[in-house]
């Protein structure tokens, strides 16, 4: 007997999204509609920054039919991303997908923004880039563009395989005219993680002026691997932790923490996270010559 492949994918999406309402929630926190949230521990819901307007009292369906309260951990707007923490662990958390979404591959965005359950929207993954400006002080790693529909409600859902295993959580809260974008798993459970235990993300401060330059042969064989530009210092704000820990004009920025600097975008992504408030390792090239600086980061 001949196999319908048609009728087996729409069956394994079908039971994917099924499994998945049990740990995609409701989450009812500002005046309009509610929006979704995805439970990632038994007493945290992570879910977008945009649709979070209330800090206390915040109404929390889980697929179970379980109703509770909740209240605002911790939220980081750079990254659209925040976490609530439940007034009871009775949540089933998300399991991740064990490898990252590719070009190509069949979808679901799910979301959970009324009572009568969860809803779905099917398509495929259209490009995977990064790292982007969020416009809102943050940066993205990456993100996952889709060609799905989002509906209203659906921010804070995930984006889910046929496994129904997470690919990333979904938000409408950067762009206008409410096109999404997904933000992958593992950048925004790391946020989650650091959102649930500190409150927000922590972003670094050097205060310089800096261009994009490119590299001479012989300093990129200083560095001992592939590096064609670097960001050439060309100004510094008085007393800044540029300046206090011996950075110069002229200097060529080239790594930070033993990871290469070819652009701003890379320095604003060195600059998040655990190196705040730390020396930190700077590799600059003075005179041709390659240097290292201890660097004290500050907090923007």
């Amino acid at each position: 007997m001949n196999k319908n492949i048609f009728n087996e994918l729409s069956e394994a999406m079908a039971n994917a999204a099924e499994q998945s309402g049990r740990y995609t929630v409701l989450v009812d926190a500002r005046r309009r509609m509610p929006a979704s949230g995805i439970a990632f521990a038994k007493d945290m819901i992570l879910t977008a920054s945009h649709v979070v307007e209330r800090e206390e009292d915040i109404r929390i369906l889980l697929g179970d039919g379980t109703e509770l309260t909740a209240r605002l951990a911790g939220r980081d707007t750079g990254t659209d991303l925040a976490v609530l923490k439940l007034d009871s662990a009775s949540a089933t958390p998300a399991e991740l997908a064990g490898t990252p979404a590719r070009v190509g591959q069949f979808v679901l965005a799910v979301g959970r923004p009324s009572r009568s359950g969860i809803e779905s929207s099917f398509g495929t993954v259209n490009s995977i880039g990064g790292p982007i400006r969020t416009g809102r002080g943050g940066m993205l790693e990456k993100y996952i563009r889709t060609d799905i529909v989002s509906y209203p409600g659906f921010s804070g859902g995930p984006l889910i395989g046929g496994d129904a295993q997470v690919f990333g959580i979904n938000t409408s809260g950067f762009g206008g005219g409410g096109e999404a974008i997904t933000i992958p798993a593992d950048i925004a459970w790391k946020t989650a993680e650091t959102l649930a235990k500190h409150g927000k993300i922590k972003r670094g401060y050097l205060g310089i002026r800096s261009q994009t330059v490119n590299l001479p042969a012989d300093a990129q064989a200083q560095l001992k691997r592939e590096q064609e530009t670097g960001l050439l210092i060309v100004g510094m704000e008085k007393d800044s932790p540029a300046e206090k820990s011996g950075l110069m004009v002229g200097d060529i920025l080239v790594g930070v923490a033993g990871a290469a600097v070819e652009h701003h975008d890379e320095l604003f992504v060195r600059m998040g996270g655990d190196v705040v408030g730390k020396a930190t390792a700077m590799d600059v090239l003075r005179g041709g010559k390659l240097q290292t600086v201890n660097v004290v980061v500050g907090e923007r």
